[in-house]
């Protein structure tokens, strides 16, 4: 251990995962550590036996739920968005051929009390039961506005220059009303709250193309993809495109000290009295505690059942919003479910969650609006957990580190904090322009 690494990476969470692969296919010298002896971090993927272990100390799980290791649970459950850049970033480095996605059956949303599906392109639109008659033709109106639209193309635009337009004038030149806003802003362009209707229309408009354009591409229910055996074939996969381009991997290893030299930046990391020298360390918020600060927390449910969640055309993998205003809370909740068809539990079985930025301190009690909606459950288990931000300044300590995982059920933000991780570290953008017909032939 005792050499000199380019970077030195702390944790095989998703995110430390990714950019070390990145990181080593641009030819960077990368060492990767873990305190624990198994991949993941906070994002593993734990079988029955260890599920029970987290969080029922020494009781054994009941013989009924089948055996421990057709059991792959997730810890921080996200579905893949077809073209999104998570999908972009595993064929830029080629990971694909490590993994094996299978689309996910549905999408839904929450609206006045009843789960209904989202519509994603014109035609759904004008099927939907969210909407009466005269505003499927408006809200069809908008989806055609959007499919059409290219930023390049200024007839596309209809006068309108949609990095000043805010979506709330954007919406209003539809003349669509509240309930309508709400699933598309929620459901479609996956926003977390309503901040977006007073920021430029830009940015939601292309998040609603990306849902049209994700959900075009397999044909299916919805615009979401999942592995095989869940997100934690998702790290491995990562880990071995390191070791091809000469990264280094070691798990179980204590301790983990960064080290930093008198002008306070990285020096190097120790572990079991051996030190790394680096010029540069990346690593999840809880190996540099002082260097993070506490910006809320995730309240979760995990629940095993023996049935698709109830008025989703008996999907056997799902993801519904719980729109905040729905709910009458300050952020949205989510709903994802997972089952045997995608190797995640033996057969019969579904893994479903339901999580949210926790607003109290009883998880319980305020997850109780999902908690309703999944019918009746085999067992079910509770948590809450913190979410940290760094507060360094990467460019005086070299110290980059990223931010825990939110409460969605979609990769699109955890994403977004790699790639700008990644352009941090390297100073330059990660070219994502990639042919997306490479990852297909897994997905079949």
């Amino acid at each position: 251990m005792d050499e000199e690494y380019d970077v030195v990476v702390l944790g095989t969470g998703l995110k430390e995962c990714i950019l070390s692969g990145l990181l080593s296919v641009d030819g960077l010298k990368v060492l990767h550590m873990d305190r624990n002896d198994y991949y993941g971090g906070e994002s593993a993927s734990l079988n029955l036996i260890q599920l029970w272990k987290r969080f029922r100390g020494n009781d054994k799980p009941p013989a009924h739920l089948g055996s421990s290791r057709d059991y792959n649970v997730d810890m921080i459950p996200k579905f893949m968005m077809a073209n999104g850049n998570l999908v972009r970033v595993l064929i830029h480095t080629d990971v694909t051929k490590y993994l094996y996605f299978k689309a996910v059956d549905g999408s839904y949303v929450l609206n006045k009390g009843k789960v209904h599906k989202v519509p994603a392109t014109d035609m759904e639109a004008l099927k939907s039961p969210l909407m009466g008659i005269f505003e499927k033709r408006r809200a069809r109106k908008l989806f055609i506005y959007v499919h059409n639209y290219e930023e390049s193309d200024p007839k596309t635009h209809e006068g309108m220059d949609l990095t000043r337009v805010t979506t709330r004038e954007l919406i209003a030149k539809f003349g669509l009303d509240d309930n309508t806003i709400d699933f598309i802003g929620h459901a479609m362009a996956l926003h977390r709250d309503d901040h977006y209707l007073n920021e430029p229309a830009m940015d939601t408009v292309m998040r609603m193309k990306l849902y049209a354009e994700s959900f075009a591409r397999f044909e299916g229910g919805s615009p979401y993809i999942y592995p095989l055996y869940g997100l934690g074939e998702l790290p491995q996969a990562f880990a071995r495109l390191s070791a091809v381009y000469g990264g280094t991997y070691m798990l179980n290893k204590p301790g983990c000290k960064v080290e930093f030299d008198e002008e306070g930046k990285v020096a190097g990391v120790t572990s079991e009295g051996e030190t790394a020298k680096c010029k540069k360390v990346v690593c999840d918020p809880s190996y540099l505690p002082s260097k993070v600060r506490k910006v809320g927390k995730v309240a979760r449910a995990i629940a095993i059942m023996s049935h698709p969640i109830p008025s989703t055309d008996e999907s056997h993998s799902v993801q519904v919003i719980l729109p905040q205003k729905q709910l009458g809370r300050r952020s949205d909740m989510y709903l994802f479910c997972c089952s045997y068809t995608h190797n995640v539990a033996p057969k019969g079985k579904f893994i479903a969650f339901v999580s949210t930025e926790a607003e109290t301190d009883h998880p319980e009690v305020e997850l109780n609006p999902g908690i309703e909606l999944l019918g009746p459950v085999d067992e079910i288990f509770f948590d809450i957990y913190d979410i940290y931000e760094p507060v360094n300044e990467p460019s005086l300590d070299n110290c980059f580190i990223s931010t825990s995982y939110d409460a969605t059920t979609h990769f699109e933000s955890t994403v977004t904090d790699v790639l700008n991780m990644y352009t941090l570290i390297t100073g330059k953008v990660l070219d994502l322009s990639v042919d997306l017909s490479a990852a297909s032939a897994a997905e079949e």
